[in-house]
């Protein structure tokens, strides 16, 4: 059976627990922990999104069930995990998580949902990765709160119907276009959350030095936000990157020149840019003349994958308007020729009609 984590409940829930990623340092994942926000009234940015949020809870809390299904979709980092637990908190349920991936036979999930307590939040990280026949197990119990089992094999087989607890699912995806229409047409809320603006990140990265207890300067704030990809679990991972450095070089406290330097330290640039970023639009500009340059070729050149080119650092480039998708491939445009120091070549004189 795919195993799940209880989280969320209460505050106050003894009962409740948080599991933390083996395989990551503990300390940074009880930081990572503690960082997110227990209340929605506590969730920077997302203010249309919060919005209506808070009108479905409420309303779920005024009429005594169990809050409608949401799927939340973006990029990572966004916060949709933390609004998952945010869910289960405002409604005072414990959170069962789990994930696409992990969900590989339907009894996987049928022994969770049958494990369910009344208003409990069920939160399916990935949910584009279900498999097809997990997913059909997932529409009655959405729908009719029950699911089906077969039991047996050939002409004995017979079926019944299980009723399960009115329970909240919260899903989460990255990949909007690979859900199903019938999945997605279930929930009650979909909503997509964007990149955060810098004001909203500098309270993020100032809210999260109050809790590492680190003397943060509002421009230091300002410089470690910009830098940030318009993203909270980036700004919380440089800022504690930076916290490091400060406390070994710099005598602790972050100012405008610590972070600065730090992030320099780093090889984060002006925009965010990491060593990839920057590695992609060189070799565009130097090697292949600014393109079109089909994506296998930019992914050998770098030295990465090309599933990891196009789905991690490629989404940034192009909303930073460094980069172009064209049918014949990727283009560098005026400003990633501008960003590497280079001046874009001429364009070819059009061919003469006389």
């Amino acid at each position: 059976m795919a195993r799940t984590e209880v989280l969320g409940g209460p505050p106050d829930d003894p009962g409740a627990h948080r599991a933390v990623d083996p395989v990551a340092d503990p300390v940074e994942a009880n930081e990572e922990t503690g960082l997110r926000p227990r209340r929605l009234a506590d969730f920077v940015g997302q203010a249309t999104l919060k919005e209506h949020l808070g009108v479905l809870l409420e309303a779920a809390r005024r009429r005594g069930e169990a809050a409608d299904h949401v799927l939340f979709a973006g990029p990572p980092g966004l916060g949709k995990t933390t609004l998952s637990g945010i869910i289960a908190t405002e409604m005072g349920t414990a959170l069962r998580v789990t994930s696409g991936p992990a969900l590989t036979r339907a009894g996987d999930l049928a022994a969770i949902l049958t494990d369910l307590a009344d208003g409990d939040v069920l939160f399916v990280d990935e949910i584009h990765r279900l498999p097809r026949d997990v997913e059909e197990v997932l529409y009655p119990a959405m729908e009719d709160y029950a699911i089906d089992i077969v039991l047996g094999k050939g002409p004995s087989a017979r079926s019944i119907r299980l009723d399960l607890p009115r329970f909240s699912l919260v899903a989460a995806t990255t990949r909007t276009g690979l859900i199903t229409g019938p999945l997605r047409d279930r929930f009650g809320l979909v909503a997509r959350l964007d990149h955060y603006p810098v004001a909203d990140l500098e309270l993020i990265v100032t809210r999260a030095a109050g809790i590492f207890g680190v003397a943060l300067d509002p421009s230091g704030a300002y410089e470690i936000a910009r830098r940030s990809r318009g993203t909270p679990r980036i700004a919380n991972r440089l800022l504690r990157r930076v916290r490091d450095y400060a406390e070994v070089r710099a005598g602790g406290a972050i100012d405008l020149t610590v972070a600065a330097d730090a992030l320099a330290w780093l090889e984060v640039d002006e925009l965010g840019l990491d060593k990839v970023d920057r590695a992609i639009l060189d070799a565009l500009c130097r090697r292949f003349g600014g393109g079109p340059v089909g994506l296998s070729t930019v992914a050998v050149s770098v030295g990465e994958e090309p599933e990891t080119v196009e789905e991690v650092y490629e989404p940034f480039l192009l909303v930073q308007g460094l980069l172009v998708r064209t049918p014949r491939g990727r283009m560098a445009t005026p400003a990633a020729w501008a960003h590497v120091g280079l001046s874009p070549p001429a364009p070819a004189p059009a061919p003469s009609l006389f």
